[in-house]
């Protein structure tokens, strides 16, 4: 297997702050390398690196002679008023392979990924036909090594099987790509390498799969463990003979005094490493230890949004019991309804029909994939905790230092501003907000974006420990398998049906493509759901409507304040007291609450439009 590109010793550091050092890592042809690491571990800088985007601070870059390199990154970024055709004639380079011209290129690049209506405006787009058409800018230079940073980030789970599929029909092209998606590195991988410090060298690597790379990673731990339990006796030793005195030592051959010096230092190098994978995020989700049985029943409920011409059903007729343990999986495409169905099941919407009955003084905690809901103006600490330096977890009051340290933040960090953080630190942010609400039923939408492995094991567990319900949105299909008790699948035409376990899902679905195929169109299933065709162009908001859209979400989020201020202030003993100002409080809180919920149907209503 030809090396394409080669890399030794490289090290990089941010200000004081280093990502790493003495990196060494290789691309070869035709394979699938998966490059995972911890959060912070600097995976995106060494990715860039190796693509040729940033510069490392030490180190040496080998290219084979006219490599093509592509990356892809994270942020799917256009023009505004870009359409798929144009947005890949802009990112293509200026030297053409082969003498074909940019248009040809073009269309041959968009036609491989199954767009067949080049001209529309990308705004209109999905965010995982978003990613399809960066993928095509990236081809369209017929590159050598395609380099993916998290591109099953924020894709819903039919995008996620997309992107596998794709990887899968493309075995010609070296691939490189970050992701915390086990599956995705179950399917996919061909080589897989950790950027830790918890390896000599920053790196462990493992040919094969993920189930491989984890035996094989446990295996080395091990080995590494026992190694410094084994040096850790020699010290000792080492210490008691350096402490026998001054003249004793004075008697002594110096090459062992230099032996026991470098026995000490190993030692520390092994103390760190070890230490390195115990590093995880602390997550404890607190439930209400609620005895009920039934903790809320929804019977033949349906959904349509936007109004005539602009209706759209996203689901009727599901029948739905939570019992705590119960894990329900929700599964769709985007746009199929999941957000709309949590929000019903949070009491923020009324559906259209049947009935939503939740227990008495039921208590639900939601987790809302759009780190909007954090204010990313603020400082860690205040992120943290708003008020004074004491939180209150349960019956224990734990100071803001020591909580901050359960999240992996360094007190360090608590001048930061939320704004500045990464992706994967905002979302331990919104998970320690959610650790401190009692809760007998946990939505959570998308909580595994932008989390590692080693965090989402811990989310696992945690969930998994979690005595109350859990209704759960994910693309992670790994996590979905291990911790849904049943699922529900909406299929974005107003239906919905429930499945034992995923691998049942999976089967539907097969079938269900295979149903769907031409018996003489010679098309693989993959093939099919490769070349579907991309949606129908959807109908443009006005500028009025698209100016009421755009500041929606911030007039929810205030009058969600109004709805929190007024319902402290009606718990507040003085003003209880007063009878004509409790009153008054209690009616406009009524009120508030009223127009939050009217904000959010015209925010759907304005997103169905938009939608089409």
């Amino acid at each position: 297997m030809a090396t394409l590109l080669h890399a030794a010793d490289l090290s990089k550091t941010y200000g004081t702050h280093l990502l790493f050092e003495g990196v060494s890592i290789a691309i070869h042809d035709g394979e699938r390398l998966g490059l995972i690491g911890p959060n912070g571990a600097g995976k995106s800088t060494l990715l860039k690196i190796l693509a040729g985007l940033e510069e490392p601070d030490a180190g040496d870059l080998t290219r084979r002679k006219q490599l093509r390199l592509s990356y892809v990154g994270q942020a799917d970024v256009f023009k505004p008023d870009a359409t798929p055709h144009s947005a890949v004639v802009d990112r293509m380079s200026t030297a053409p392979p082969h003498g074909l011209d940019p248009e040809t290129r073009a269309s041959m690049s968009l036609s491989k990924l199954g767009f067949t209506d080049p001209h529309r405006q990308v705004s209109s787009l999905s965010g995982g036909w978003k990613k399809r058409l960066s993928i095509a800018c990236a081809l369209a230079d017929e590159p050598d090594v395609l380099m993916l940073d998290e591109p099953t980030n924020h894709l819903d789970l039919e995008g996620v099987i997309w992107l596998e599929a794709f990887v899968k029909q493309n075995p010609e092209l070296a691939m490189a790509f970050i992701t915390h998606d086990r599956t995705f590195l179950e399917a996919c991988a061909s080589r897989i390498v950790e950027l830790s410090t918890a390896y000599p060298g920053g790196t462990f690597e493992a040919k094969g799969n993920y189930s491989e790379f984890v035996r094989r990673k446990e295996e080395f731990l091990d080995a590494q463990a026992a190694q410094q339990t084994a040096l850790a006796g020699k010290v000792r030793r080492d210490n008691a003979w350096l402490k026998q005195g001054v003249q004793g030592r004075q008697t002594r051959n110096q090459s062992q005094v230099k032996a026991a010096a470098a026995r000490k230092e190993e030692m520390a190098g092994l103390s760190g490493r070890n230490a390195a994978p115990k590093k995880v995020t602390s997550i404890d989700f607190q439930a209400t230890e609620r005895k009920t049985k039934k903790l809320l029943a929804l019977h033949n409920v349906a959904k349509t949004m936007g109004r005539g011409e602009q209706a759209k059903k996203l689901f009727e007729g599901v029948d739905l019991v939570l019992t705590p343990g119960q894990r329900l999986g929700l599964m769709g495409p985007n746009g199929s309804g999941k957000t709309t169905l949590l929000r019903i099941i949070a009491g923020e919407l009324e559906p259209d029909t049947g009935t939503v009955k939740p227990a008495a003084n039921l208590k639900i905690t939601r987790f809302t994939q759009h780190r909007e809901a954090l204010d990313k103006t603020v400082k860690l600490r205040e992120a943290l905790c708003p008020i004074g330096d004491i939180v209150q977890f349960g019956e224990k009051q734990i100071h803001v230092a020591s909580w901050a340290k359960k999240f992996l933040f360094d007190p360090s960090q608590f001048n930061t501003s939320v704004g500045d953080l990464s992706g994967g630190e905002q979302a331990r942010i919104l998970i320690a907000n959610l650790m401190l609400q009692p809760a007998d039923i946990l939505i959570l939408d998308e909580p595994t974006n932008d989390l590692d492995i080693p965090s989402l094991e811990v989310l696992e567990q945690s969930l998994s420990d979690f005595p109350g319900a859990i209704v759960l949105v994910t693309h992670d299909r790994f996590m979905l398998d291990r911790l849904s008790t049943e699922l529900l699948a909406l299929d974005g035409a107003g239906k919905a049906k429930g499945f034992p376990s995923y691998a049942q899902y999976l089967k539907h679905q097969q079938q269900h493509a295979a149903a769907a195929t031409p018996k003489n169109s010679g098309e693989t299933t993959v093939k099919t759901q490769t070349n579907t065709k991309s949606p129908a162009p959807q109908k443009k908001l006005t500028y009025k409507l698209q100016h009421e859209l755009d500041g929606m979400e911030a007039a929810i989020q205030t009058a969600e304040d109004d709805v929190e201020r007024l319902q402290a202030e009606s718990g507040d003993p003085k003003v209880m007291a007063d009878h004509v100002r409790f009153a008054k409080v209690c009616e406009d809180l009524g009120h508030a609450q009223q127009k939050v919920e009217t904000l959010y149907v015209r925010w759907s209503e304005l997103e169905a439009i938009k939608s089409g």
